[in-house]
């Protein structure tokens, strides 16, 4: 990548937030309407959030393909932003998709579901991918919600196809099995551990969590 200009790229992760198509799980334990207006609500939040921040490139990696283009479900399209069809295959083979087509620099991917996400901790993962190749944003299940590749010295199509192969993707060793197909010493020191709402008990911690004083 020598003369080649690198910047920081930030990747959302999202569902199109139709009735009955998002946070299934959810919707089991509070019901569908309110498992709809907690996703739609927080995944638009969560744009606006990040969206404005000139230290990076936001891109939006929507599923199903047939709705990345459609504006109705988002937040306007700021200069700058971008939308892109996730793709097919399991969560490993579409975020290994987005870190092997993105411009050259470091790349962030990041969840739609985790309320705490701001702006501090992207910048905190970019910050890091200075000093090393990944870093990671650890879920309290086990998972992860934020994954930092820097592209940098290693080669992104290579590092990314090994490193999610044979992970076990929606339970406890998510993260473990992503961190054993690192190269030893690429991962930076980890960002706080948040938590996914992705269930009614969660839910219930995150409405606790927000009414407290």
């Amino acid at each position: 990548m020598s003369g080649v200009a690198r910047r920081a790229s930030l990747v959302v992760f999202l569902r199109a937030p139709q009735r009955g198509a998002v946070k299934r799980r959810l919707a089991a334990g509070i019901g569908g309407a309110a498992a709809f207006r907690f996703y739609a609500a927080h995944s638009r939040a969560l744009i606006r959030r990040l969206g404005p921040d000139h230290r990076w490139r936001l891109v939006l990696a929507v599923t199903p393909d047939t709705l990345a283009r459609r504006g109705r479900f988002w937040p306007a399209t700021a200069r700058g932003w971008s939308r892109a069809a996730q793709g097919a295959g399991d969560l490993g083979h579409r975020m290994a998709l987005m870190f092997e087509s993105l411009p050259p620099g470091p790349v962030v991917i990041v969840g739609s579901d985790i309320p705490g996400i701001d702006p501090g901790f992207v910048a905190d993962a970019f910050a890091r991918l200075a000093r090393h190749e990944a870093v990671f944003g650890p879920a309290a299940d086990g998972g992860y919600w934020l994954i930092g590749l820097a592209r940098r010295r290693l080669a992104p199509r290579a590092l990314a196809r090994r490193l999610f192969r044979g992970v076990r993707w929606s339970g406890p060793h998510a993260l473990a099995d992503t961190r054993r197909n690192l190269p030893a010493g690429a991962e930076a020191p980890p960002l706080a551990v948040l938590e996914d709402v992705d269930d009614a008990a969660a839910f219930a911690r995150w409405r606790g969590r927000m009414e407290e004083p």
